[in-house]
């Protein structure tokens, strides 16, 4: 089950198979949600690839969590990694930057333009489309270019007449809490002495509290020398040096000079491996090419019509940004650096960058659809993420937990992937024990849960959103467990998974904090928002009413009727969308209403209308969503993407349906958008129509059959066959 993301000269030479003949990466605009809060990566890569390289600004504020903005237009940089659409930055590693003359070792600051070696760049002539990347660098006149493969940035900088050209390595600057701990500097020299190849490493704690990052570089033309240096300000505290000047000296005008820049998590050895497997060669336009290449393979899994040229570029672009993690994170022999920092090697293909609290709502259940070749290795990887800390992952970010947001998301995704029949080849017992080992760790609010039967506001933070989360993952093994035929085991985690019941305030017909003694918290203001420090997680006490898919009859009974649960949730979006406290959290956004399109615990809200026989709400609110949260601009995402969960919703409910329930196999319908989808699965092609051009679902077909489900299931949709909608 070994599925390796290599553009090696094997690779290249597989590119030049058939390709799809529609070019779908013409249809991808990077810098969708690159303004706002949308946090994207700006720069080149390939799906899934370890290697993100490309700019990064001198701003570390919380819109530059990618490193780029479209407000700013500094370069410190171009980075081989970066994250994309978080809410936290890291990473930025083994930073690149093209100069002439001196510069000082430092990041540099706007208002002085001598200090660093930062530039602006010309974002007039900036090309960012799949795969390749490029900017002119205005400081000193030098056109900077990149591609990739999935573990080797690739840089091509053409310079202007100089006798004081060279190329600075940057260690220091990491991505935003980043801090270097420790990093080196080795040098390769050839037989006249001169300078052709470097490595080194970069060890550094931030929001990955232990990163190690190995690399090695070459380059089209050996240096004079190579000198290091450190930051006079002493910003990191390291001592080694931090900066490194590969000293061209003379560049004739338009010269090209290309940098080949291979990382690792294991060795400098690993990355020299990785180099000489990936990209042993010099052809820039043929490895941009292979990147193309490979962006169309993924991006041709769903071929959609429509005459809105617009949509359709939203779409494809959601679809590129789905794509860009989870991340390789393991050399080519299979060596990776696992959660005990101990090196392993991997039998599957390990992953890294997993966002689950955003991704197990739609962008892990859109994998199990468009990418089912590659989720026996993600389930590995996560089994394997137990094996070393204890647990399933949480948010895991380069062999780090760093046990971000709430709840227990990688069991979420666990679980999903088991209930649609990824087992990684694991059998039913390891699959039980990772499952409840991490529903059964004592820690981070679980242990109280444990004794009191669910979280008192009065000992732990944010009590209400960790408990609904704990809840709704236990409510996930449940359907796994059920599936793997352990009716007593799913008995249980069913029970369990009904703790949110604890917070429900029948009177105001909320979900309040409540503390040992059985009080409620006070005072309640459900607009009212503290970010980390109330009972709520980005989010006020309209939108965790709804924070139970896997229990909506159970919601339903609370509320005491079915006209009673649609009047609340027609309130939710006819609620003032005004939201009270000093310190709110900035997450809740794209508000229609309370509604907040633009956070992830919303996600499944609108679909509560066709769960409780309303599908024309449903419809309604969901073409409102898609025609005011995504528009084709810079601006075009409503909160951030984290990591590709905001473009799977839309990608997801564009088709016409989504999954609600998690590791449910029930997908909901809702509003399809386009006049024909046709998506790539398992058992063939799933071609989804609609016919006449009202809002709303008039009947269904599936395979030519008459269809009364509101929901269609898993095993449909991955089977192949079509799916028809007459719309009124």
């Amino acid at each position: 089950m070994k599925h390796f993301l290599l553009l090696t000269a094997a690779v290249l030479a597989a590119a030049c198979q058939t390709q799809p003949a529609e070019d779908f990466a013409s249809y991808v605009n990077p810098r969708i949600g690159s303004g706002g809060h949308g946090h994207v990566f700006v720069g080149a890569n390939v799906p899934f690839g370890f290697v993100q390289v490309g700019p990064t600004s001198i701003p570390q504020d919380w819109d530059w969590c990618s490193g780029y903005h479209d407000s700013d237009s500094t370069v410190i940089g171009f980075s081989q990694l970066h994250l994309s659409g978080t809410g936290i930055g890291d990473l930025f590693d083994v930073t690149v930057m093209p100069r002439l003359g001196a510069s000082r070792p430092e990041r540099g600051r706007e208002e002085d333009p001598e200090s660093g070696v930062w530039s602006y760049a010309d974002r007039s002539r900036e090309v960012a489309e799949p795969g390749y990347y490029s900017v002119p660098l205005m400081r000193d006149n030098i056109l900077a270019e990149m591609t990739a493969t999935a573990r080797v940035g690739f840089h091509r900088y053409t310079f202007p007449a100089a006798e004081d050209a060279n190329l600075v390595f940057d260690l220091e600057n990491g991505g935003s809490w980043d801090r270097a701990v420790d990093c080196g500097f080795e040098v390769e020299k050839d037989a006249e002495g001169n300078v052709k190849a470097i490595g080194g490493h970069r060890f550094s704690t931030g929001w990955a509290d232990d990163q190690k990052v190995f690399f090695w570089a070459e380059f089209s033309r050996p240096a004079q020398a190579f000198t290091t240096a450190e930051n006079p300000n002493k910003r990191s505290g390291v001592l080694s040096p931090l900066y490194g000047y590969y000293t061209l000296g003379h560049t004739e005008p338009g010269e090209q000079i290309l940098v080949k820049v291979a990382l690792s998590p294991v060795s400098v050895e690993g990355a020299k491996a990785n180099m000489a497997a990936e990209l042993p060669g010099w052809d820039f336009e043929a490895t941009r090419k292979a990147a193309r290449e490979a962006w169309n393979r993924e991006l041709s899994k769903v071929r959609i019509s429509t005459p809105d040229p617009d949509k359709r570029n939203v779409f494809y672009t959601a679809l590129y940004h789905t794509m860009i993690a989870p991340s390789v994170f393991e050399d080519v022999d299979g060596q990776y650096r696992g959660s005990d920092g101990q090196v392993h090697r991997a039998s599957w293909q390990n992953y890294t960058t997993f966002s689950l609290w955003d991704t197990y709502r739609a962008q892990m259940p859109l994998m199990t659809i468009l990418h089912p070749e590659k989720m026996d290795d993600m389930v590995a990887t996560m089994y394997h993420i137990y094996k070393e800390q204890g647990d399933l992952p949480v948010w895991h970010l380069m062999g780090n937990e760093t046990d971000c947001m709430v709840g227990n998301p990688g069991l979420v995704s666990f679980a999903d992937a088991v209930v649609k029949g990824f087992r990684a080849g694991l059998s039913d017992q390891e699959i039980v024990d990772a499952m409840v080992a991490t529903a059964t760790m004592p820690d981070r609010g679980q242990d109280f849960r444990m004794q009191y039967g669910f979280i008192p506001a009065d000992l732990y933070e944010e009590s209400v959103a960790n408990d609904m989360e704990y809840a709704l993952a236990d409510g996930a093994l449940a359907n796994a467990a059920a599936a793997l035929g352990r009716e007593e085991l799913a008995a249980e985690y069913r029970e369990r998974s009904h703790s949110y019941r604890h917070f429900w305030d029948p009177e105001l017909q909320f979900m309040r904090g409540r503390n040992t003694d059985g009080s409620f918290t006070e005072p309640f203001n459900p607009i009212f928002s503290n970010h980390t420090t109330s009972d709520y997680t980005e989010g006020t006490a309209w939108q965790y009413i709804w924070l139970v898919p896997q229990d909506v009859e159970g919601l339903e009974a609370l509320f005491g009727s079915r006209e009673a649960m649609l009047a609340k949730l027609d309130g939710l979006f006819e609620a003032s969308d005004q939201v009270e406290g000093e310190n709110a959290s900035i997450d809740i956004s794209g508000l229609i209403g309370q509604y907040a399109h633009g956070n992830e615990p919303s996600h499944h809200i609108i679909y509560l209308y066709s769960m409780l026989g309303e599908p024309r709400k449903a419809a309604d609110r969901l073409r409102q969503v898609y025609s005011e949260m995504y528009p084709c601009n810079d601006e075009g995402l409503p909160g951030n993407e984290d990591v590709g969960q905001m473009s799977a919703w839309f990608i997801l409910s564009s088709f016409g349906f989504y999954q609600v329930e998690p590791a449910g196999t029930q997908y909901w319908f809702g509003a399809p958008l386009w006049e024909k989808a046709e998506v790539k699965v398992a058992g063939g092609t799933f071609t989804i129509s609609t016919q006449g051009n009202g809002p709303y679902i008039q009947s269904i077909k599936l395979n030519g059959q008459p269809y009364d489900k509101p929901y269609i299931e898993y095993k449909d949709i991955v089977a192949g066959g079509t799916l028809e909608f007459v719309m009124e």
